[in-house]
């Protein structure tokens, strides 16, 4: 190599992976409950191909009733923080979201809450 004019080729390949969010369960149903009582339920989120720590937002549906009144009847918290965190042997923190619902009025609701990163993934 050093003083010999000789042509060396390199070939690199690689996949290149998205970050993805996956979900336990997949799907909730909250059971049915009398007006102004809250139901709740815990999901799990098990981030996946990750390469540096991201934060996770939420965002909630607006539910219109049947009086045209709009409501944001659900809440969410992360009690253990919203953050993906690559640990040291480069496995990512399962998450968990607190889901709560609880209306005034009569309402039922079939919808999506989509769950972003920092990267809009």
């Amino acid at each position: 190599v050093n003083d010999s004019p000789s042509q060396y080729k390199i070939r690199l390949s690689g996949t290149v992976k998205s970050p993805k969010l996956n979900f336990d369960p997949p799907f909730l149903m909250l059971m049915p409950v009398p007006l102004g009582v809250e139901t709740e339920t815990d999901l799990s989120i098990i981030p996946q191909d990750y390469l540096r720590q991201s934060r996770i937002h939420i965002e909630l549906p607006e539910v219109e009733l049947e009086d045209g009144d709009r409501i944001y009847p659900f809440t969410v918290q992360f009690p253990e923080g919203q953050d993906v965190v690559l640990s040291s042997d480069g496995k990512h923190n399962q998450l968990i979201c607190h889901i709560s619902f609880r209306s005034s009025k009569p309402v039922s609701f079939l919808g999506n809450m989509c769950f972003t990163d920092e990267e809009e993934n």
